[in-house]
């Protein structure tokens, strides 16, 4: 049994506190004596070109500061990209200016023109509507293939196309793979569409700006998953701020799922704006701004290929992206349809050849980037679908052709460039199937026809590259910033610890998780050990949180540098036993000499730590402080297997979920509870994707999706009671704690699942449907049954 508040305890999370009782201290909730609002003025069209804009008559309105435009920021760094992909011929990629405010063109509905800056929120949104923009309206793209047309409309007029670049993988094995697909026994061939998405996490960006002119200090507070890195990109590449000039805060952040990663105009706006008006400047962000200003995710088209021998063993993939950036580079775009996609379709198998090419393209819509999963679900959906349609072609039962396909030893290299060090798929879906009842199946599916409705029963396999790592080799890739990960461990005189951590939780329970890790290894109780993070003055540099990385990366820093304060405090423990110090254990808070009865309590060796009268000074240093970066050798591998039931109504179209199980190895796990929690909540999004959710553009690039009237938002009552597992746990080989991470896989593991039911009720009610892009609303279901029929 794991120890009360320690390793493997389901402690309630401590944050939850001031979260249900009302006094979090999110960033809208910060305001500075003296304080300004900007309402940025934004394009209602896709694409045009700025031919004047007249600020006049809104300059004169009651409570205007000032109006900034984009000749403003001219000599102002721009927003930066954080990743250079190289393309198959050896050619970087196209990166485009992208100004803080629009200047020469608007891009995409949304963009930024202006920036009134007043006394009320209400005055600056009126003076924007009086400034007057004469806009030359300018053809939009919006279609990606048309996009990459030779006459097509360029989003950026000094670049040669909107082909940002043409990506292979691995380009050597490219030759091999279309000869065993052009010699194969039987070559299976899906086209998909893995749908644009709204993050849309529960509280929208806020920023606010602040400036002290006597030290010349520039301060931002921010709804940011990793504080350290916007200091970072917007210090030193946009504003010119020196980084001891420059602090970041986040704090309590109101869920990001990947959207507030990034570095966006607007926190550049308003550290600029503090520093030139010499007084705080605070944005809030509407809900409607958010639909067109935060990052988008997904919107991908695909065409993947696989072929299989007579047996059904899987002989190679080839998969054909288009994969939309928008209209600009968002921090971490170019990695999110290669790197983070194309190394992780190999899946669960042992397919000997693999080739992956991505074309990424500018249209005149909002930039696209990371999204809970980021790749991997793209990665995921295209195989484990194509997956389910060969097995029906071939006649083979879907899940004994997975584990026909199954990698079985590890360490395994796969034919895409990463190692799965550890991992047992059979052990994960046989729980998955023990989980289901699907022996019981064909009597609720007879069940469910005697009511009129077709039953299905969808089951596939996922697995996830977590903690992104190691950074010399992401440097190579194309990474331009380290991914490791930073803890500063301070153990205060009376014995109590606060931890300062590079990580940022946003929703994911570090400070509960994180203090259990501490108190299994010091032995005091979590409510001793302080969790801090989210402000650069106070914590090391850090990479912050994304990518299922905390515990992986962030914990295994905390340990490193705990590490390190037991190494020291064991040396004072046998200055105050006199004993050799290889001659101290310590366990449960108790340091004590082997084979004695001497024992000297945690509490008491740290307040000689602080009041050094027992242990000469020239040997020891006093204090107990420690701090640690943690670099991961390589990725960690989440997988499992997912099963949805659903039932279809013939006449409407309309899916109804009526069971889910997900069964996961996350390696060893700090808290159930909160993992349990996690993966519910991937599942939620991940279940909203195949069935719900989509953002979609008109053909002149307005947002048709732009409120929660159009833009459809999984409710509780569209999910069953989740199953979920964790039991089937094979730990990490390569970190300290053996944890894989489990933010994500929710979201990865789940849209096939929903998709490989509905198909498969259809086709068990003798409706000959293969596919149906996501998401399954009843229109479309509707629509393709009728195709059939």
């Amino acid at each position: 049994m794991p120890k009360d508040g320690g390793i493997g305890a389901s402690t309630k999370r401590r944050e939850d506190i001031r979260f249900l009782t009302g006094t979090g201290n999110y960033t809208d909730d910060i305001n500075i004596r003296g304080q300004a609002y900007v309402h940025f003025l934004r394009s209602d069209v896709a694409h045009g070109r700025i031919k004047g804009i007249d600020t006049a008559e809104a300059e004169k309105m009651p409570g205007v500061v000032r109006i900034f435009t984009g000749a403003d920021f001219e000599g102002v760094g721009g927003i930066p990209c954080g990743w250079q992909v190289t393309d198959r011929h050896g050619a970087p990629m196209q990166e485009p200016a992208h100004p803080v405010l629009a200047q020469g063109k608007v891009r995409h509905v949304g963009d930024p023109i202006a920036a009134v800056v007043a006394e009320s929120r209400e005055q600056a949104r009126d003076a924007a509507e009086a400034i007057e923009v004469d806009i030359e309206d300018l053809p939009a793209v919006i279609d990606m293939k048309a996009a990459l047309e030779d006459d097509a409309p360029k989003v950026h007029d000094d670049l040669s196309s909107n082909l940002c670049f043409d990506w292979g993988f691995v380009e050597e094995n490219r030759e091999a793979v279309d000869k065993a697909i052009k010699e194969a026994h039987h070559v299976t061939t899906l086209e998909l569409i893995n749908q644009r998405m709204v993050a849309n996490p529960m509280e929208p960006r806020v920023v606010v700006g602040d400036y002290k002119r006597a030290n010349d200090e520039s301060t931002l507070y921010t709804t940011s998953q990793n504080p350290h890195v916007i200091r970072l990109l917007m210090g030193a590449f946009v504003l010119g701020i020196p980084e001891h000039k420059l602090r970041v805060v986040a704090p309590d952040v109101g869920g990001g799922f990947g959207s507030k990663i990034f570095h966006y105009a607007e926190e550049a706006f308003c550290t600029f704006a503090a520093r030139k008006l010499a007084r705080p400047v605070k944005w809030t962000c509407t809900r409607s701004e958010a639909f067109m200003t935060d990052a988008h995710g997904r919107d991908h088209v695909t065409k993947i290929e696989l072929a299989l021998d007579k047996d059904g063993k899987f002989l190679a993939i080839r998969t054909d992206t288009h994969a939309n950036m928008g209209a600009y580079l968002s921090t971490f775009a170019p990695s999110v349809p290669t790197w983070l996609h194309g190394t992780l379709m190999a899946g669960n198998y042992t397919t000997p050849l693999i080739y992956v090419n991505v074309k990424a393209v500018f249209t005149n819509t909002v930039p696209v980037d990371a999204y809970r999963g980021a790749g991997r679900p793209e990665a995921t959906f295209q195989l484990e679908r194509v997956i389910d349609k060969a097995a029906r072609e071939m006649e083979i039962d879907p899940v004994e052709l997975r584990r026909k396909n199954f990698v079985r030893e590890f360490p395994y290299a796969t034919p895409v460039a990463v190692e799965y060090d550890t991992g047992d798929y059979d052990a994960t879906l046989d729980r998955l199937l023990e989980m289901i009842d699907r022996d019981g199946f064909a009597a609720r599916r007879a069940e469910a026809a005697k009511r009129g409705k077709l039953r299905g029963l969808g089951i596939n396999c996922y697995i996830e590259a977590c903690g992104i790592a190691p950074s010399n080799l992401v440097g190579q890739l194309g990474a331009r910033a380290g991914l490791y990960e930073s803890a500063t461990v301070r153990v205060n005189a009376t014995g109590s610890i606060s931890v300062f951590t590079g990580s940022h939780s946003h929703g994911q329970g570090h400070e509960t998780s994180f203090a259990q890790v501490m108190s299994e290894m010091i032995g005091i109780p979590a409510e001793q050990i302080d969790i801090v993070h989210g402000d650069t003055a106070n914590s090391p540099m850090g990479m912050g949180t994304y990518g299922s990385r905390s515990i992986a990366v962030g914990g295994s820093a905390m340990v490193r540098a705990t590490e390190k304060i037991i190494g020291k405090a064991r040396k004072i423990a046998a200055h105050l036993m006199e004993a050799a110090e290889g001659d101290i254990e310590f366990k449960d808070g108790q340091f004590t000499v082997a084979g004695t009865d001497k024992a000297v309590a945690w509490g008491d060796v740290c307040l000689a730590a602080y009041v050094p009268h027992n242990y000469p000074l020239e040997e020891l240093e006093p204090g107990l402080e420690e701090t640690a970066f943690y670099d991961p050798a390589n990725f960690t591998y989440p997988a499992g297997a997912y099963a949805a039931e659903v039932e279809v109504d013939p006449e409407t179209g309309k899916v109804t979920v009526c069971g889910f199980a997900a069964a996961d190895d996350f390696g060893n796990v700090i808290n159930p509870m909160i993992v349990e929690g996690q993966v519910h909540g991937g599942l939620a999004q991940g279940i909203g994707q195949a069935l719900l959710e989509g953002c979609v553009y008109d053909e002149s690039g307005q947002l048709i999706s732009g409120s929660y009237m159009d833009y459809a938002m999984p409710r509780a009552d569209d999910f069953p009671a989740f199953r979920v597992d964790h039991s089937c746990a094979t730990p990490c080989t390569h970190n300290p704690l053996g944890v894989k991470g489990c933010g994500e896989a929710g979201a990865i593991g789940s849209p096939p699942a929903i998709v490989n039911a509905v198909v498969d009720a259809l086709q068990g009610g003798g409706i000959d449907v293969t596919h149906i892009d996501m998401p399954l609303s009843p229109g479309r279901v509707w629509q393709a049954i009728q195709g059939a029929n």
